[in-house]
């Protein structure tokens, strides 16, 4: 089975995730942050 992966675009910052056992697990930045910002 592939991997889900969810996005989160908001207008200032977006958030990515993926399932790992059964629960979401945030991605972070190279710096470590939870979130990226979104640029167009």
């Amino acid at each position: 089975m592939g991997k889900i992966l969810g996005i989160d675009l908001g207008t200032t910052n977006s958030e990515v995730a993926i399932i790992e056992g059964g629960k979401p697990v945030i991605i972070k930045s190279a710096e470590g942050q939870p979130y990226f910002p979104s640029v167009v």
